[in-house]
């Protein structure tokens, strides 16, 4: 008789934090929560995430919520999966806390620029600026029973995340130089989502995250490895096992 697996508290732990991601990873816009003179903010957001899952926001100096965290730097994000439910409160939910801090990274600067180019219009001038969220907790609704607090360590993506973060912008390149079709038929099959002109926009141990053009409509979409890949090397291997999958009809989103 095969002996029974159980999940430790520590595998559940992280499973929970690569649910929280996938979910993170896959929106483009959260709701925002800064304090006002004590009083809660809240505002819509356009989000993307560094490599390690660290979300990132590029705000305004003028806007309520940038000088609300200007004088209290605690902040929370929501990002939400309700997909086609009629009852959106029966789809996926995360709420991070933490603090927002400013980021000179350039790479992480390009990185939400390529996750929505049409910041590239006002990245530039002065009273924009990047931030950082450094997250603390983060409280995951994924369904009926599965309502779980994950801590900071569980919900960033450590192995791996520092040479992809330094390796991406050459990967990224070669991917929409040399595998469009590839990368198409995997959208198209895997993700259900038409359209033959989905480029790569980003990479990490995780997954690609795609866009179509602004003239397409600007779509946005999370292409997840079976399991996460070790290295940046390790990355097309991973593209050619999702190929496969996708054509022996193993698809998903």
């Amino acid at each position: 008789m095969a002996a029974a697996i159980f999940m430790t508290e520590a595998d559940a732990a992280r499973d929970r934090g690569t649910a929280a991601r996938r979910l993170m990873r896959s929106r483009s816009h959260a709701a925002f929560a800064t304090l006002s003179a004590g009083r809660p903010y809240v505002s819509l957001v356009a989000a993307a995430c560094e490599c390690d899952a660290t979300p990132l926001l590029l705000l305004s100096d003028l806007a309520q919520h940038t000088k609300n965290l200007l004088a209290d730097p605690n902040v929370s994000l929501l990002f939400e999966d309700a997909g086609d439910q009629s009852d959106r409160l029966a789809g996926a939910r995360l709420t991070l806390l933490g603090r927002a801090e400013r980021c000179e990274d350039g790479r992480a600067a390009a990185r939400f620029a390529a996750r929505h180019p049409t910041s590239a219009g006002y990245a530039g001038f002065a009273d924009f600026h990047l931030y950082r969220i450094v997250v603390e907790r983060g409280h995951l609704v994924a369904g009926f029973g599965r309502i779980a607090w994950i801590e900071a360590v569980d919900l960033r993506c450590s192995g791996g995340a520092a040479a992809f973060a330094a390796a991406e912008a050459a990967i990224v390149a070669q991917l929409n130089a040399d595998e469009t079709a590839l990368v198409a038929r995997l959208a198209q099959r895997r993700l259900r989502r038409p359209g033959a002109d989905w480029r790569v926009t980003g990479v990490d141990p995780e997954g690609l995250d795609l866009s179509r053009p602004i003239e397409a409509g600007g779509e946005t979409a999370r292409l997840e490895f079976a399991a996460p890949v070790p290295t940046p090397d390790a990355v097309r291997p991973a593209l050619a096992a999702l190929a496969g999958e996708a054509r022996d009809g193993k698809s998903r989103r």
